[in-house]
């Protein structure tokens, strides 16, 4: 076995929280390694560049409008925020036909989701842990329309199994991140704004200020602790040193490493009870946002594959259609070509956009649950049937281990706020416990 290389902190995971953790304690002289299982840096955060030059998100995209530290982060990074475009609410589409806002199915959807809303405010009755969203979904809503539009309105904002997840976890979600309608709102809600250069800018500083200290293709495979010291190895054998460790992985990624001493059994209990969202994402490249002159571009798709359509293109183009599908209809996606998925999901909005929506210039995709080393997003949920393992979950350190990721936030949990959050409060903790020794 190598030598063991030493630092004074070792981060692991190379997400915007542990990135953010590293970038925090670097700057203040601690000495730190990262080490990454991928190949690249930034976790759910995955930008890359379209045929046309456009930079685009794959992974993490859109700014709440509270995202304070988001937006510091990317303005530091020399970035360009843009409001998302919209007409307010999204067109509704089924069976090649328009549903209208105001029809019946779409008013009950709404008075369904203000109902949840009010009453998440008031008290989330622990009861609710047994009763999945989809069974809430099933036996509150007569209409076939609106229940299909409620699952994909909820789908979309949590990429949870609705089989799986409960209503308690949904409102206490919900609670954490201003509310259901601020987490599906754009202007002024969760898809407030966007980013010229994609949000890769601010992984891209952060990986240049760390030059050196970042290693990718290290998984994680031990994490021994000692009195004053923690050992992690990684699969290829090599061994690294710290007083101490930040942890960002997500739960359920954390079933391959082996702790010793083993973890407290509350900490085993989250992998066992949590599991990865499922999304699949991809963005349609036009020379021009064509869709602006007539039907819009943002859709919500009841058909099966059930989807979620947004305009995402930056001001002076090129056109970027979004395509989400999450929950379980993603999967379906997985055992087709690529061209297949692209015409399939393409053709179903040709009745509204015409034919040149069929002709992209090109065509980018992520499906999340097929990554080996992030297993799925935008966040890990709690399964139905439980109450101890809710967002956020429990980050208090363990001996020498300290703990961060998206899913610990106190605010905002599942974005990439809640991972910028994470990581600053790890990387707080660990200075004050690296100073209080000396």
């Amino acid at each position: 076995m190598e030598s063991s290389r030493r630092a004074d902190v070792i981060v692991i995971g190379a997400g915007l929280s542990g990135l953010t953790a590293a970038s925090e304690l670097h700057q203040k002289g601690i000495d730190v390694i990262v080490l990454e299982a991928s190949s690249r840096v930034g976790g759910r955060v995955y930008s890359t560049t379209s045929k046309l030059g456009s930079k685009l998100d794959l992974g993490g995209h859109w700014i709440g409008h509270d995202h304070h530290h988001l937006t510091a982060l990317i303005e530091k990074a020399g970035g360009t925020i843009y409001k998302t475009f919209t007409r307010g609410l999204p067109k509704i589409v089924h069976a090649k036909r328009v549903i209208p806002i105001y029809s019946p199915s779409a008013l009950l959807s709404l008075i369904y989701l203000a109902f949840i809303e009010i009453l998440v405010k008031i008290h989330i009755p622990k009861r609710w842990a047994h009763v999945t969203v989809d069974t809430a979904i099933n036996y509150c809503v007569p209409f076939e329309t609106a229940r299909l539009l409620l699952s994909i309105l909820a789908t979309v904002t949590t990429t949870a199994d609705l089989k799986r997840f409960s209503m308690y976890s949904l409102g206490k979600m919900m609670s954490l991140s201003g509310g259901l309608m601020t987490m599906m709102e754009t202007n002024g809600g969760a898809q407030d704004s966007l980013v010229t250069e994609s949000i890769g800018i601010s992984t891209s500083m952060i990986e240049n200020q760390l030059s050196g200290r970042i290693l990718t293709d290290m998984a994680v495979s031990n994490i021994f602790q000692e009195d004053k010291a923690v050992l992690v190895k990684v699969a290829s054998g090599q061994t690294f040193t710290a007083s101490k460790a930040i942890i960002t992985i997500p739960p359920p990624m954390l079933k391959s490493v082996t702790f010793e001493p083993a973890l407290p059994d509350d900490r085993i209990a989250l992998q066992d009870n949590l599991q990865m969202g499922i999304v699949y994402k991809s963005i349609a490249v036009f020379e021009q946002p064509f869709w602006r002159d007539g039907f819009g571009g943002e859709i919500i798709v009841l058909d099966d594959p059930a989807c979620g359509v947004f305009d995402t293109s930056p001001p002076d183009g090129p056109g970027h259609l979004c395509f989400l599908v999450t929950g379980p209809p993603a999967r379906q996606l997985d055992s087709l070509e690529v061209n297949d998925r692209r015409d399939l999901l393409l053709s179903r909005l040709e009745p509204y956009l015409g034919h040149q929506v069929l002709k992209p210039a090109d065509w980018l995709e992520k499906s999340w649950q097929t990554d080996e080393f992030c297993g799925g997003g935008y966040m890990a949920f709690p399964l139905a049937g439980t109450t101890a393992c809710q967002l956020p979950l429990p980050h208090e350190p363990i001996g020498n281990l300290h703990w961060a990721g998206t899913e610990t936030a106190q605010e905002h949990p599942g974005y990439i706020e809640g991972a910028i959050q994470s990581g600053m409060r790890a990387a707080s903790e660990v200075v004050e416990t690296i100073r209080s020794t000396k």
